[in-house]
């Protein structure tokens, strides 16, 4: 989603993706021209014999609510545009809520998924999800899908517990951009570089997450040089070393020394609001944006809120009406509504616009 400048600049992504190892190639209609030029670029490489051992895996997504002719002609579309004739995975391009895990399971969606691994265009089916730890939680036990693609983050570990359930029914795993979505840690605040030390904060999200079990790291190249550090950590799968776990330790320490006792602990007992308020997400990213001096990356994700519809929060910090509801079902007695107004002050800019939307 990246490589989008011209069939060149994804030729070069793709060749240095061939020398780095990797052979997943993941992309979506709603990228732009990322299809098409893949498919260019395959067929370049494999004119040169640059294939890689184990052939290319390549996902494509279809947004949910669709109906089943539409469907067929987007997948087909997708098929022709890759120069492909199977699909190796398919999936709902942002099962977000729960009119979308309905449409998957029981709606057109459900005979459109059918439909794709009867006729033999698609090898899997899954779906990537942006929703909520519930809505997650019931994909996963549907049976349906095969994999799914989630937030996993160094800084935000709060759906490992779901990638840990998937990966025990035998599901893949992709982590959604654990570098830019994570805190865009390929370009991290010299604060959080400080709190990761003696290892860089990108290395250690991927270390984090890989010595989790999670199966694939997303990693959205812009240029072959974005490849160096997967390239690097191609086999890099055993557990956390002495090392990863001091500057792990030291990291959260760092984060609770400056929160203090306004650290949101991420426990989501808060909830429900009855403003509708996602209070834990809110206060993550003051969390971020106080514990890491991430402030940059928190106000460009505050700042998407009520602008990218389903695809994130909806709700911002300043429709709390300091009713009171969350204080007593919080286990560590955070001041919330004061929390919540200092998030607002902190993090409100101008908004910026979204790479896709």
């Amino acid at each position: 989603m990246r490589a989008l400048a011209s069939p060149d600049q994804m030729l070069s992504v793709l060749r240095a993706a061939h020398d780095a190892g990797i052979n997943h190639l993941e992309t979506a209609p709603a990228y732009g021209p990322s299809e098409r030029f893949l498919g260019q670029a395959l067929e370049r490489l494999e004119e040169e014999g640059l294939d890689p051992a184990e052939g290319w895996v390549i996902t494509s997504k279809l947004l949910p609510g669709i109906s089943l002719d539409e469907g067929q002609r987007q997948l087909k579309a997708i098929l022709q545009r890759l120069g492909r004739s199977k699909l190796d995975n398919l999936a709902v391009h942002g099962l977000n809520r729960p009119e979308h895990l309905e449409w998957a399971l029981h709606g057109e969606g459900a005979a459109l998924l059918d439909w794709s691994v009867r006729s033999g265009l698609v090898e899997q089916i899954g779906f990537s999800s942006h929703g909520s730890q519930e809505l997650i939680g019931e994909a996963i036990a549907s049976e349906r899908f095969g994999f799914c693609n989630l937030h996993l983050h160094l800084l935000d570990p709060q759906r490992l517990p779901l990638a840990r359930r998937a990966l025990e029914r035998g599901m893949g795993v992709l982590a959604i951009s654990p570098a830019d979505k994570g805190g865009r840690l390929q370009d991290p605040s010299p604060t959080l570089v400080e709190d990761c030390t003696p290892i860089q904060p990108l290395r250690l999200a991927y270390r984090f997450l890989l010595a989790a079990g999670i199966s694939t790291l997303s990693v959205g190249a812009g240029d072959p040089t974005d490849l160096v550090l997967a390239s690097q950590l191609r086999a890099a799968c055993e557990p956390l070393g002495p090392e990863e776990e001091n500057a792990l330790s030291r990291l959260m320490q760092q984060r609770a020394a400056r929160l203090g006792d306004d650290q949101c602990h991420q426990c989501r007992e808060c909830l429900p609001c009855p403003q509708q308020l996602p209070i834990p997400d809110l206060l993550r990213l003051r969390n971020l944006a106080v514990g890491h001096d991430l402030i940059g990356f928190c106000q460009e994700r505050y700042n998407l809120i009520g602008r990218a519809g389903h695809w994130w929060e909806e709700i911002d910090a300043d429709a709390c009406r300091r009713c009171g509801d969350c204080l007593p079902r919080c286990p560590h007695q955070l001041a919330i509504p004061d929390l919540l107004r200092d998030t607002h002050q902190r993090l409100k800019a101008a908004p910026r616009r979204r790479l896709w939307g």
